[in-house]
């Protein structure tokens, strides 16, 4: 009897909660199969039990105290029934996964090719030499320069992309038959991303592996997958050919989920109360009727010492505008972040100056406000978000501390949440509500400028379009200016006015994000917009081979 690459029959995975004996289901009853050779894409919000899953594959919820149910056969073998031997043999010689984090994933004391090396000897009956050669060759495979000198650097000296092309290497080490991928571009910016993408799609033509691509975000799904299975609450809500499910999904949720997903080709929406942009110009400060809140002039600012300096941000000039959005957008490591954080006045430029209203600002700008990327990171786990939220209103001299709860309060309010929500903690809250008490912070001392450092990367679709939303809500009633740096190109066109493009710490190319974006100027936008997923699979391949002649 032949049996499919991967047959799941009525998963059931129970989590315990607390210490009582209770349980909380996490997957409820989901089936599907995966062919070799056949990518499925698992979509859905975060907490939808896509990961459960994937997990569930590899056994990997054994010894977790979870219950499990129903059946999960991969490459013929039980997983249930499996001893801890035949596991073994399944995870890395039958099956492999690359997870979201290759940090957390590769031991930093170890140099890359030894990591590889090590799982193919676990694995495969082979000498040293023979295993560090695997290694080489598997690292050569998936794009990374110079392999052989490369497999002796550690993870560290690796970037994002380079660390999971090498997370990639170690699952193809053993010739697996299935490649499990849990949302393995989520931390990485468009051309990065858009790599990875394609080295899977040659892997699976190449090779004739199968696929099971977990991911939030469903135009990443639409470049990379035959099926589609959309999941919600832990039940599988939709299943069907990507092209048919994404063309004309049958099901609310997925016509939500879809309406959430920012899309290049998607009509901007109106800006509200936010001025007419200023005409297309090189970079450089414009000239608008309504006076600059933050002019940027000819900022420098280097990292490193000696010979080794390198130019962050290379003489920069820009203007942001009240009630605008000036998006920045380029890769990691163009300057973005450290752009926005000289516009704050966390770092000093290291020549050149910023004006706020015409005057000089030196250290921590008054009237100009900051969004982290990771709102776990930037509150303070011992505090409640009330109190987090009134060190702006306290540090600018508020001593009453009725009307500091109250404007808490009504903070808390404004952004989305509850006046109750003051004495919660942060491990309390979503990542979405916890980037809504990020923005409330921000709103705290009345700024007039708010400079977003990537506020929705982390987030999956319809979260991401709630936070967006509410930013230009906030936009329009109070009249700030915004500064919103990203790296997804489609959710900058949606945001914007006006739209920065940064390489290498210069802007290459500035001007109303419409025309940028249909008439770019500069090839590194061109190979930016040709990088961005799209939602129709054929428009996906297209841009493939755009990217193909791109990139070559």
């Amino acid at each position: 009897m032949t049996h499919s690459l991967v047959e799941v029959t009525d998963l059931v995975v129970d989590f315990p909660v607390g210490g009582a004996g209770e349980y909380v289901r996490a997957v409820d009853g989901i089936s599907f199969t995966l062919e070799a050779g056949q990518a499925l894409g698992v979509v859905g919000e975060s907490g939808s039990g896509k990961s459960t899953v994937a997990a569930a594959l590899l056994g990997l919820h054994r010894g977790t105290g979870a219950r499990l149910g129903g059946t999960v056969r991969v490459g013929g073998t039980d997983v249930a029934a499996a001893s801890a031997a035949e596991l073994r043999r399944l995870r890395g010689g039958t099956a492999a996964m690359v997870f979201q984090d290759p940090l957390s994933s590769l031991d930093p004391y170890y140099a890359i090719g030894d990591q590889i090396a090590e799982v193919h000897r676990i694995h495969a009956d082979v000498s040293r030499r023979s295993a560090r050669a695997r290694a080489v060759e598997v690292l050569d495979r998936v794009g990374i320069p110079d392999a052989a000198r490369r497999s002796r650097a550690r993870p560290h000296e690796f970037s994002g992309g380079m660390r999971q092309r090498a997370l990639i290497a170690m699952a193809l080490a053993c010739e697996p038959q299935l490649l499990i991928a849990d949302e393995p571009t989520t931390a990485l910016d468009v051309t990065v991303q858009a790599q990875i993408l394609d080295l899977l799609h040659g892997l699976r033509e190449e090779r004739g592996l199968g696929l099971l691509l977990v991911t939030h975000d469903v135009g990443v799904a639409a470049e990379s997958v035959d099926e589609v299975l959309v999941m919600r609450g832990g039940h599988a809500v939709e299943r069907g050919p990507v092209a048919s499910v994404l063309a004309a999904p049958a099901e609310p949720y997925t016509r939500a989920l879809l309406a959430a997903v920012p899309r290049l080709d998607a009509p901007r929406p109106s800006r509200g109360s936010a001025p007419d942009p200023a005409p297309r110009t090189p970079a450089g400060p414009e000239s608008a009727d309504v006076p600059p809140v933050v002019e940027a002039f000819s900022l420098r600012r280097e990292f490193g010492r000696g010979r080794r300096k390198v130019a962050a941000v290379a003489g920069v000039s820009l203007a942001v505008h009240a009630g605008e959005t000036l998006g920045i957008v380029g890769e990691s490591g163009s300057g973005k972040s450290t752009l926005g954080r000289m516009l704050v006045g966390l770092l000093e430029p290291g020549s050149g100056q910023v004006r706020r209203d015409g005057a000089p600002v030196t250290g921590i700008a008054s009237g100009v406000q900051m969004v982290f990327q990771d709102p776990v990171s930037s509150l303070n786990p011992r505090r409640s978000v009330g109190e987090s939220i009134a060190d702006p209103l306290r540090a600018a001299g508020e001593r009453d501390e009725a009307a500091v709860r109250a404007r808490v309060e009504e903070l808390l309010l404004r952004v989305g949440l509850e006046a109750e929500h003051y004495d919660r903690y942060p491990h309390e809250f979503s990542g979405g509500q916890r980037q809504r008490v990020g923005i409330a912070r921000a709103l705290a001392p009345r700024p007039r400028l708010i400079v977003c450092d990537e506020p929705v990367s982390a987030l999956d679709v319809t979260t991401q379009a709630q936070v967006t939303a509410l930013l230009a809500e906030l936009q329009r009633e109070l009249g700030i200016a915004l500064v919103f740096i990203a790296h997804d190109l489609a959710v900058v066109r949606q945001v914007s006015d006006r739209v920065a493009v940064m390489r290498a710490g210069e802007i290459v190319e500035e001007g109303p994000v419409d025309e940028v974006y249909d008439r770019p100027v500069h090839p590194y936008t061109r190979q930016l917009l040709a990088a961005v997923p799209a939602l129709d699979p054929a428009l996906a391949a297209g841009r493939r081979r755009t990217r193909e002649e791109v990139f070559a």
